[in-house]
């Protein structure tokens, strides 16, 4: 190996047959760290020389980044999904709440800014009962156990607002009980007793009631409420309370200007509801789903009528009737042999003693009677007859149907003839004569009450439809586009991530040996030409090939460094083919 000759910057080595041709010299790049700066750097930090020395330590590295943020997501994916306990809570049950789920070792968050107390999904219906076991949540209205704790020489003023919240806190938590309400409000306005009928007032009574969302209260529900509000108040009428929803909506909405109410209106529509589903059903066998069409209309009394009657119905035949008392009264008198004789002492005489007339006289005796007088006999019979009396008491019910009046639109009857055509054809006389008699019967029709029926056969128009909706056009296979797509995007993100930066760096990390094109003439250019400590570049055999910055000097034009390193290679590769050929052999050898 001949020693490498030093020049001096300005110095030009003649051409040769030994010796190369000095390319231009760039302007000189960046020193890199030097060896005793990452030698120091190795000996501060371990780290980073095991890094240099095993290539695949970054990859373990990623590998565990990666297991661990699996583990993370699986733990975060198992953390229990909080759901709301109770909201809208009192401090003091509150309090009393978190402290009964620290004792049931349940843990709990808050939310709301403390309104609300989140626990486990899985275990709020359990939490609910066992909270209730204990009588938690108590609310924030009191009921009767206020009057438990009466002091003694409390006024009767403060023993009557006592027992007014007691009375609005047992209907609140009443009123709470129903599945639709979340809380309620009642305020009772109860007057004072009076002796005074005049100034006697009734007591009225008002509700707030909070809906849980999507839940609503229908009529009978409000009526169910109004009528228990007002049988747990003495003498106060159902149309004394007022319902109100969270909303300011008023439910115990006032009677109608005709008279008629909620209830009524929907009592009114379900009849006429019910005769046309009743006719649509007798007649859609026979002509097909959509060809007929009808409507009732229905006038219902809703007026609440009570009559009394008595009457008397005369005998007409005495064997057909019945007697109902007989009274007889029946007086005789005997006659006795008047007094006579010239008025004086003798007609004072006192009577002689009497004697019975025999009822047989002896034979011999005379058989005439003594003459004793005339006598009387008076006989009375009263009867009693039973006369025909009727009492009648009718009571009307309310929601009497007074007359119905239907109509019915049948359509025309499709006829396919002997060439396949379909035509529609009206209906002949018989065949409405039917429909209107199977929609009287449907209907209940009655002629006596006044009932209407009108049904007409006619020809239903049809809309011409629109163009069909090209496939690709439908709401279906938009939406269902859309949902692939999204999965095809990721897919597609994924497989650029993985073969376009990932699977190239895994690959360069566990494979040193395998380089590019310009890698390869690189690393041939470093195992040609190198540099030395004074800036000049010598062979491999340290024959001197260009001093840096002398063509810079000259003013020749500056090469890249990868053409410096092309043209380092090519040189070596002619003038030394049998160490090109080894580095390229050790190269195939480490591909394998």
């Amino acid at each position: 190996m001949n020693a490498a000759t030093t020049t001096t910057p300005s110095a030009m080595t003649a051409p040769g047959p030994g010796n190369a041709v000095a390319a231009p010299a760039p302007a000189a790049p960046p020193a890199p760290p030097s060896n005793a700066t990452l030698a120091a750097l190795e000996q501060r930090m371990p780290f980073i020389g095991q890094v240099r020395t095993n290539p695949r330590l970054p990859i373990m590295l990623v590998g565990a980044l990666l297991i661990g943020l699996m583990v993370a997501l699986y733990m975060w994916s198992r953390v229990p999904d909080y759901k709301v306990l109770y909201s809208n809570l009192s401090d003091r049950d509150g309090g009393s709440i978190i402290t009964a789920l620290g004792a049931m070792n349940v843990p709990y968050k808050f939310a709301d800014q403390g309104g609300a107390i989140l626990v486990p999904g899985d275990q709020v219906h359990e939490i609910r009962l066992r909270l209730a076991q204990q009588g938690l949540p108590k609310g924030g209205s009191v009921g009767f156990e206020l009057m438990d704790n009466e002091k003694f020489g409390i006024s009767q003023f403060a023993e009557q607002v006592n027992y007014q919240r007691a009375l609005e806190g047992e209907l609140e938590r009443t009123i709470d009980a129903l599945s639709a309400v979340s809380d309620s409000r009642v305020h009772l306005a109860i007057p004072k007793p009076t002796v005074f009928v005049s100034e006697k007032q009734s007591p009225t009574a008002s509700v707030l009631v909070n809906l849980w969302p999507g839940r609503v209260l229908d009529d009978g529900q409000v009526a169910a409420i109004t009528h228990m509000v007002s049988s747990a108040v003495p003498d106060m009428p159902a149309k004394n309370v007022t319902i109100v929803d969270q909303n300011g909506n008023l439910l115990t909405a006032p009677a109608t200007g005709n008279g008629l109410d909620a209830t009524q209106l929907k009592y009114v529509s379900q009849i006429q509801q019910d005769a046309q589903h009743r006719i649509d059903a007798i007649l859609a066998p026979l002509f097909g789903e959509g060809n007929v069409h009808s409507q009732v209309s229905a006038d219902v009394d809703f007026s609440k009528v009570e009559q009394s009657s008595e009457q008397y119905t005369p005998n007409e035949t005495p064997k057909d009737s019945a007697i109902r008392s007989q009274q007889t009264s029946e007086s005789k008198e005997l006659g006795q042999t008047p007094s006579g004789g010239v008025p004086g002492a003798l007609s004072n005489t006192p009577p002689q003693p009497a004697s019975a007339p025999l009822a047989n006289p002896p034979a011999g005796a005379s058989g005439a009677a003594p003459n004793l007088g005339p006598s009387s006999e008076h006989k009375d019979t009263t009867t009693n007859y039973e006369l025909d009396k009727t009492v009648r008491h009718v009571e009307q019910p309310q929601g009497q149907v007074r007359r119905l009046s239907a109509a019915v639109l049948v359509n025309y009857k499709p006829t396919v003839d002997a060439k396949g055509h379909t035509t529609m054809q009206p209906l002949s006389a018989s065949q409405l004569a039917q429909v209107k008699q199977l929609a009287s019967d449907a209907m209940g029709f009655s002629a006596q009450r006044g009932d209407s029926l009108n049904v007409v056969n006619g020809e239903f128009s049809t809309a011409p439809e629109g163009p069909a909706v090209p496939f690709w056009k439908q709401p279906e296979t938009l939406d269902l586009t859309k949902l692939v797509g999204k999965y095809v995007l990721m897919a597609m993100v994924f497989l650029i991530l993985f073969f376009g930066v990932l699977r190239p760096w895994m690959k360069g990390r566990l494979n040193p040996a395998t380089q590019t094109a310009d890698e390869a003439a690189a690393i041939a250019a470093l195992e040609g030409p190198t540099a030395n400590l004074e800036g000049r570049l010598v062979d491999a055999d340290g024959n001197l090939v260009e001093a840096i910055g002398e063509n810079a000097a000259l003013g020749a034009p500056a090469m890249s460094s990868f053409e410096r390193n092309l043209a380092y290679a090519r040189q070596v590769a002619k003038s030394d083919p049998k160490a090109v050929a080894t580095v390229i052999k050790n190269w195939v050898n480490d591909e394998r």
